[in-house]
């Protein structure tokens, strides 16, 4: 089942989207993305999209999708279009996917993590593949997963917070997963596709997803397909230094002290709203008229 057409939609310069995982509840550090990318939107006059991205069945937390969607709200958030669910979107993957079979860029791979582990070399995700199945598979195996055919050489990008950025994808990352062996399309595969579908022209994010951009850039090449602005934003890291995260048992947003966890963001990105400004309303308002990328901090915030 493909997801509505946006051609519905008043073209825009600026068109940018918040795309949560119901892995969890939100928290403070989603929150914080969430606010960046919606100011960076809304300040320029442009429209803000909603994604859901749950392709990964096994990981998602039933009712948080819905959760999601009913803290934004009670925050004041407000978006253009329809929220688009990727599950809704699995034969647009497929189809881009079929497109980079018949064109080359994608393999098949019969390798397990094991042998994968033992074979690669650290790399800025894990261990980097190996190639063994660039060339075709060995005699007897079947294809498990589908990979990228990552081309050599380096990416260059300039991040609209952080300045030039540079991967060598090929050796820091090697052929990466286009479809898993559990038939589970991946995160890289479905941004790009989504990203394009919708006309995305810039990416505000946290800067947990900076080391991502690079195969992005490298799959949307491969595609045909745009590569919109990417502007990362810091992360916000717990005592221990450890990215706040789900996984990190961040504690979730309350939607009924609204207005206390939207000043809080706002702090986070050093736009701390004057005492006397209260109220939802308010604060949308001071912030929109205060917004500047510039000031967002760079370092991690801790919290």
């Amino acid at each position: 089942m493909n997801a509505p057409s946006f051609q519905d939609l008043p073209a825009s310069a600026y068109r940018g989207r918040f795309a949560p995982s119901p892995t969890g509840l939100l928290h403070a550090g989603s929150l914080t993305t969430a606010v960046g990318s919606y100011l960076h939107a809304r300040s320029q006059g442009g429209q803000w999209l909603l994604r859901i991205e749950d392709l990964d069945p096994p990981r998602e937390v039933p009712g948080a999708a819905d959760a999601i969607l009913r803290t934004l709200e009670a925050l004041g958030f407000t978006w253009d279009g329809p929220v688009i669910w990727q599950s809704q979107r699995l034969t647009a993957y497929q189809d881009a996917l079929d497109a980079l079979i018949a064109s080359g860029h994608a393999y098949p791979c019969a390798c397990t993590r094991r042998e994968i582990a033992l074979a690669g070399h650290p790399g800025v995700d894990g261990v980097v593949y190996p190639g063994t199945c660039r060339n075709g598979l060995t005699a007897g195996k079947a294809g498990r997963a589908w990979r990228l055919h990552v081309p050599a050489g380096e990416v260059m990008f300039m991040d609209g917070h952080y300045g030039a950025q540079c991967q060598d994808v090929a050796h820091q990352v090697g052929d990466y997963v286009l479809k898993r062996a559990d038939g589970l399309f991946a995160y890289q595969l479905a941004v790009v596709v989504d990203d394009a579908w919708q006309g995305i022209s810039e990416v505000v994010r946290g800067a947990d997803l900076l080391d991502s951009t690079p195969r992005q850039i490298v799959l949307q090449r491969a595609l045909n397909a745009p590569t919109p602005r990417y502007t990362h934003l810091p992360l916000l890291v717990n005592a221990a230094g450890e990215k706040l995260s789900k996984q990190t048992l961040a504690p979730a947003i309350r939607p009924d002290q609204a207005a206390d966890e939207l000043r809080l963001a706002l702090t986070r990105l050093n736009h701390a709203p004057p005492a006397d400004c209260q109220g939802l309303d308010e604060l949308w308002s001071w912030a929109l008229a205060h917004w500047s990328l510039a000031r967002a901090p760079a370092a991690p915030v801790p919290v």
